[in-house]
C-alpha cells in the first residue's frame, strides 16, 4: 500500500468535510414563517463535485463577454494509452506538454495559407478521465470559426461546417508532442516507477516511443456548435466538470459503489459499473491535478496578453465584413448565463427571506478549544 501524495490526502479530507459541521456554517431564519435552516460551508476544492458552481458562473460570465458572433468548433486531442501511462507518473510535465503541443498545432495549421491563413484564438480544457474513471488524458478545444489576417486588416472566416483537416492536425500534433517529451526526458525531467522503470534507460525510452511515431494519434472535430448560445451551454457543462458528479452515483452497498456511465464502444449505451470502494477511490484520485496546475488555458487572440487589444479588433472587422457572421446573433445579443435560484428565499413559505441569525465555527476549531480546555483542567 503506497502512501498518497499530500494533495490527494487534502482532496480526500476536503470531500469528507465538505458541507458538514467540520467546516462551520451559519443558521438562517425566515422572517415570515420562522423556518430555520442550517447551511454548512463548502470546501471549495476544484475537484469536489459540489463546489464548482460559483467558479463556473464567474468564469462563464467572463467568457460571455468574449464570444464572437461566428460559428464555433470543438476539437479534441487525445493522448495514446502508452503516453497516458507516462503522464500518470509525470502529470505536471506531460499535461503541460499536451497543452503546448496542442496549441502549437492549431496555431500553426491555421496560420498556413494552404488551410486558413489566419491567426486564430481558442481555449483548451483538460479532462483526464473516461466514463469508467480510467486515466484518459485529452484536451477539449473551443475555437471560433476564423481569425485575423497576417496584417490584421480583415477577418478570415473558415468554410461553413469545416475548420481544419484533422489528419493534418493529428500528424503535426504527434510530431510536436514526441519532440517535446524527448526534450523533457533528456535532462531527466521524467520519472519512471514500477512497470515503467525500464524507460529510465535512454534506449528503453526510445524503443517505447518508436511504435508511437508511426501510429495514428486521435484528433477529432465534433459537429460545430453554431453560435454563442450553444457554446455557453457546452461550457456550462464541461469546463468545471470533475471526474464524476453526484448524479452518476447509483448506490453504495456492502462496500461496493455503483455508478452510471456511457459505453462509447457499445453505441453509447447507458450502463452501470460496480467497483469495490477502494478501487472507486483509487480511480477518482487518478484525476487529482498537481497543485496550482492550470487546467483551462487561452491561446492566440484569446490569450491573456492579446485579448484586450485583439478582441475589439475582431469585432470591428466582423462588423465591417459580414462574411462568416451569423445573421441572427450580434455581440449585443449574446446569451446570458443562467443564474442560480434565489438562495435567500424561504424554501417553505416561498414568501419570506432567509436572514442569518448565527455563525457556526468550524468543528475542528471547537475540538481544538475543547482539547485545550481538557489540558488546562487536568493541570
Amino acid at each position: 500500500m503506497h502512501a498518497l501524495p499530500l494533495h490527494q490526502l487534502k482532496l480526500m479530507q476536503a470531500i469528507e468535510t465538505c458541507r458538514t459541521a467540520a467546516l462551520g456554517g451559519h443558521v438562517e431564519q425566515c422572517g415570515q414563517c420562522d423556518h430555520i435552516r442550517i447551511s454548512y460551508n463548502s470546501c471549495r476544492n476544484r475537484h469536489g463535485p459540489k463546489c464548482q458552481g460559483q467558479a463556473r458562473a464567474e468564469w462563464l460570465e467572463q467568457r460571455q463577454a468574449e464570444l464572437l458572433p461566428v460559428e464555433y468548433f470543438h476539437v479534441v486531442f487525445t493522448l495514446p494509452q502508452a503516453i497516458a501511462a507516462i503522464a500518470y507518473q509525470n502529470k505536471a510535465v506531460v499535461y503541460d506538454i499536451l497543452f503546448r503541443a496542442t496549441a502549437e498545432t492549431l496555431l500553426t495549421i491555421a496560420r498556413d495559407p494552404q488551410h486558413l491563413g489566419a491567426e486564430i484564438g481558442f481555449f483548451a480544457v483538460l479532462h483526464t478521465w473516461g466514463q469508467n474513471l480510467h486515466h484518459h488524458p485529452h484536451l477539449h478545444c473551443v475555437v471560433p470559426g476564423g481569425g485575423l489576417s497576417a496584417d490584421y486588416d480583415r477577418w478570415i472566416a473558415c468554410r461553413p461546417g469545416f475548420f481544419l483537416p484533422v489528419r493534418v492536425l493529428s500528424g503535426l500534433f504527434r510530431r510536436l508532442f514526441l519532440e517535446a517529451i524527448q526534450a523533457a526526458f533528456d535532462p531527466g525531467k521524467l520519472q519512471f516507477f514500477s512497470e515503467l522503470e525500464p524507460l529510465r534507460d535512454p534506449k528503453g525510452f526510445s524503443e517505447y516511443l518508436a511504435p508511437l511515431r508511426k501510429s495514428e494519434w486521435v484528433v477529432y472535430a465534433k459537429p460545430p456548435f453554431g453560435g454563442p448560445e450553444q457554446v455557453l451551454a457546452y461550457l456550462g457543462r464541461y469546463t468545471h466538470r470533475v471526474a464524476i458528479s453526484n448524479h452518476r452515483l447509483a448506490s453504495l452497498e456492502d462496500g461496493r459503489i455503483s455508478f452510471h456511465y456511457k459505453d462509447y464502444k457499445d453505441h453509447n449505451r447507458a450502463k452501470t459499473l460496480t467497483l469495490e470502494a477502494d478501487e472507486f477511490i483509487r480511480r477518482f484520485l487518478l484525476h487529482a491535478l498537481p497543485p496550482h496546475f492550470q487546467r483551462i488555458r487561452n491561446y492566440g487572440f484569446l490569450a491573456n496578453a492579446n485579448r484586450r487589444e485583439k478582441l475589439p479588433l475582431c469585432r470591428r472587422l466582423l462588423t465591417q465584413d459580414l462574411t462568416g457572421l451569423l445573421p441572427a446573433i450580434a455581440p449585443a445579443a449574446l446569451p446570458t448565463v443562467a443564474s442560480e435560484p434565489e438562495p435567500r428565499r424561504c424554501p417553505v413559505c416561498r414568501v419570506g427571506v432567509m436572514v442569518r441569525i448565527e455563525t457556526l465555527p468550524p468543528r475542528r476549531y471547537l475540538d481544538s478549544v475543547s482539547s485545550c480546555a481538557v489540558q488546562i483542567d487536568s493541570s
